[in-house]
């Protein structure tokens, strides 16, 4: 009787991973309906009921463990715990949480290195900002980078 029950929930438990196994790691399903920014090329801005936006990244020198780049987020109300996070845009490679810091009373700055890739140089990167544990709803952009080495 025990080892049946096992083998029930076992095989619930594999059908289960096969069937939502994938929503959890599929990083572009909530991206499909928002285009591309690509922050390298140029800033992303948008305006929202609070005000305008703009996020600015820059590669700034290649250090230790790779490219250096500098995130400038401008915002029009401050957030209570402002971060952004790294996760793989074009393979799933964890999240990368990225604090930013107050520069000035509606500007935030991080400098990161964006983790290595087997692949190459062909990693494209997304940057999701969040207050806390709660993505931002209001950015219209897949705000994307292609890390370099």
């Amino acid at each position: 009787m025990v080892r049946a029950i096992v083998v029930v929930s076992l095989v619930i438990g594999a059908i289960a991973l096969v069937v939502f196994g994938p929503r959890f790691l599929d990083t572009t399903a909530d991206v499909a309906e928002r285009p591309p920014c690509d922050l390298l090329k140029a800033p992303c801005e948008w305006t929202t009921k609070d005000g305008d936006w703009r996020i600015t990244l820059v590669s700034t020198e290649p250090g230790t463990q790779g490219m250096e780049y500098r995130l400038s987020v401008t915002v029009p109300k401050a957030p209570d715990r402002f971060l952004a996070v790294l996760r793989g845009q074009s393979m799933y490679m964890g999240e990368y949480p990225v604090p930013l810091v107050r520069e000035q009373p509606l500007e935030y700055q991080a400098r990161f290195t964006a983790p290595f890739c087997t692949t190459g140089a062909d990693m494209i990167w997304r940057i999701d900002l969040q207050d806390g544990q709660e993505k931002l709803q209001n950015v219209p952009w897949a705000l994307v980078f292609q890390a370099q080495k």
